[in-house]
């Protein structure tokens, strides 16, 4: 029987085979780097805000302590978004006059809320509890990034879910003594493993209940 096909027919198929894996593998490794990528994350993009507020002026500037302005942070799911009249309380003496600080005056005179945008966003299939990461001995900065140098505020971390089970697999990592949860400076000691493996029983850490779904997915 005559032969159909050149030689080279096998040559140009194997070609096709392993290009089409090649091109194949470079999408997916393409996909993944946009997935995670701060283009899909917002992680260190500094979002526009009504007021220009300053994290870094607020806290290292003028020793301003997190739970002065996010009021719930230690008791709700939520750290709260502070209302006007905090503001007013030093803007209402302080800068009363200043032009950058006339969205807070009307948001104050008129009785209503200033429209921050919104930086930490969770989709809404996750459940999130603010209040147990600051009781387990979860820092700000650990979430959050050093807010006390950031001029305006941007989102430090990913907030993947393979972000959030790093800390929920190995919490003993991440864990700090509760009274230096809202320190921006504290910085764990040479032997953190053996300090967090000892938080992780005096907090009552059930680590298996960690990486259960139901945690988060709810």
């Amino acid at each position: 029987m005559a032969q159909i096909f050149h030689p080279s027919t096998n040559t140009i198929s194997r070609v096709s085979i392993f290009g089409a894996v090649f091109l194949l593998a470079v999408l997916l490794w393409f996909l993944l780097a946009i997935y995670r990528s701060s283009y899909v994350t917002q992680a260190g993009v500094v979002r526009e805000q009504p007021v220009p507020f300053s994290h870094e002026h607020h806290i290292s500037g003028l020793g301003i302590d997190c739970r002065y302005c996010h009021t719930s942070v230690e008791v709700s799911s939520f750290a709260g978004i502070p209302a006007t009249e905090i503001c007013m309380n030093c803007h209402s003496q302080i800068w009363s006059d200043s032009p950058m600080l006339a969205p807070v005056r009307e948001s104050f005179r008129m009785n209503r809320s200033i429209p921050w945008t919104r930086v930490h966003n969770l989709p809404g299939f996750v459940y999130f509890d603010h209040s147990i990461h600051v009781q387990k001995g979860i820092g700000c900065v650990t979430c959050h990034g050093r807010v006390d140098q950031m001029p305006l505020m941007w989102q430090a971390q990913s907030l993947l879910m393979e972000w959030c089970l790093e800390c929920h697999r190995q919490p003993e990592r991440f864990l700090r003594p509760r009274e230096y949860v809202f320190s921006m400076n504290w910085q764990p000691p040479e032997d953190q493993l053996a300090l967090g493996q000892s938080l992780v029983k005096e907090y009552h850490i059930d680590k298996e209940l960690l990486t259960s779904c139901s945690v988060c997915h709810r």
